[in-house]
């Protein structure tokens, strides 16, 4: 056999040697070897699962979730926030939503933590993934579960899928890259997409495995099509070894026949702002039940005195509501009329300033131990009641009170909020005259007359004695 250069000798001769051949000649005879091929890997195999699946998810209607600003803890990083789970844990929270996590984009960047660089990747501002898994790990240790912030709407535009996926995302008339609404800062994705909704889900999935999570509050969840979270739901809830929490920033009510058992109770938040600004106390009950009636059934409103998103824009609930004490005024309305109650980090300890969420703002998580104490009480008293959680509601009428009993089999408890910083008094209606109750937060016992008053922003949680 001729070869026209020893260049082509060496390529046969190494062709021949990975295939596993021996090559003829010189007067030695041929051994065919059978090529085995290389492995296949398939890249929809679901990652091997990090640690145990966390067996005590709480029912829905139990849950008290507080948000994790990581940027709020110092050190602003993981285990910052590690360090402070014991005292999270000692206010009765049971569910810890962190703020996203992911690396953050540096193109046409605002800072924003949701515009996403990387799914399956870890901000290491904040540290590595085995830091991340150890926060968790301790989380579950101390009886919470731990969900993870999801920005599906819209990635940075460094993200690899803007070069690698064009497609995958909203395009002008001529090709360009659309950016999301008014937000410059992030790409549009294209949910006609259906690789890009299997690459959404599969990273959903990932960290289900990988970081052993425990579900997703998803942002601007109304923005997706509904289709796309009936999908990505319903894969996750193939994931049979864990119970997963999906709470929606929604408002419409359709996100619960998608899959989330939890929404955005954006009315109410309006509607108690305006209340402790002077309007009627009996608008949130017609708030409230407006947006349990907008809800199909078994869905649950998540309600908060402030979030991330308040926090930075209408200041600290200290400002909002008047002070420490009408701050804890409009806690026990939020947490006690319906839904399940949010927390969100430095409002149990009365920070007194607006938090930009883009920046980190050390907050002193020793200050005001008084009203850290408060807030253990009104959560521990709801927890030790279902009527409080699930009771059947009666509203008392009045202008400057907000005044309402609940009733849950022989669970009977009776809630009266002052929303005005002056005294008022309450006249106790008919039904509840000479009636004796034992105070929620004192353990004491009162006789109800036929009026009460109350001190500014106080609040009286009675239970049927």
């Amino acid at each position: 056999m001729r070869f026209r250069s020893k260049f082509k000798l060496y390529r046969v001769l190494l062709i021949a040697v990975l295939s596993g051949a021996t090559i003829a000649g010189c007067g030695k005879s041929k051994t065919d070897t059978p090529v085995v091929p290389p492995p296949v890997t398939d890249t929809n195999t679901d990652p091997v699962q990090y640690g145990t699946p966390f067996g005590s998810v709480p029912a829905t209607k139990d849950i008290v979730m507080y948000e994790v600003n990581i940027k709020t803890y110092a050190p602003a990083n993981f285990d910052g926030v590690k360090a402070r789970l014991d005292s999270i844990k000692a206010l009765g929270v049971n569910v810890i939503w962190l703020m996203p996590t992911y690396p953050i984009g540096v193109v046409k960047a605002s800072g924003s933590p949701y515009a996403v660089k990387d799914y399956e990747g870890v901000n290491p501002e904040f540290g590595s993934l085995d830091d991340l898994r150890s926060l968790v790990a301790r989380a579950h240790t101390l009886g919470m579960a731990v969900i993870l912030d999801w920005e599906a709407n819209d990635t940075s535009w460094d993200n690899a899928w803007i070069t690698q996926h064009p497609s995958w995302y909203q395009q002008d008339a001529n090709g360009n890259i659309k950016q999301l609404s008014t937000y410059s800062d992030v790409a549009a994705l294209n949910f006609n997409s259906a690789d890009m909704r299997d690459a959404m889900i599969k990273a959903m999935k990932y960290w289900v495995y990988t970081a052993n999570v425990d579900g997703f509050r998803c942002d601007f969840a109304d923005n997706a099509p509904s289709d796309f979270w009936t999908q990505a739901i319903g894969e996750l809830k193939k994931i049979t070894t864990h119970k997963l929490i999906y709470l929606a920033e929604g408002t419409n009510g359709s996100e619960i026949t998608d899959g989330f058992q939890l929404g955005y109770a954006f009315n109410f938040y309006s509607t108690i702002k305006s209340v402790f600004a002077g309007g009627q106390a009996g608008n949130l009950f017609t708030t409230n039940a407006a947006e349990l009636a907008s809800l199909p059934s078994p869905g649950i409103k998540l309600r908060y005195i402030t979030n991330h998103d308040n926090a930075s824009s209408d200041g600290s609930t200290i400002t909002e509501y008047g002070g420490k004490q009408g701050a804890l005024a409009a806690f026990v309305l939020a947490s006690y009329m319906g839904g399940v109650p949010l927390i969100y980090s430095s409002q149990e300890v009365g920070y007194p300033n607006a938090i930009n969420f883009f920046n980190t703002v050390p907050v002193d998580y020793t200050a005001n131990p008084d009203m850290v104490a408060a807030y253990k009480k009104i959560l521990a008293f709801r927890a030790a009641h279902e009527a409080v959680k699930t009771g059947s509601l009666t509203q008392y009428n009045d202008t400057n009170v907000a005044a309402f009993e609940k009733v849950s089999g022989t669970d009977d408890v009776l809630v009266l909020v002052n929303t005005r910083n002056n005294s008022v008094p309450f006249n106790i209606p008919a039904p509840l005259q000479n009636t004796t109750w034992i105070d929620g937060m004192s353990g004491g016992t009162t006789t109800l007359s036929s009026q009460i008053t109350l001190q500014p922003y106080s609040y009286l949680v009675l239970k049927k004695r």
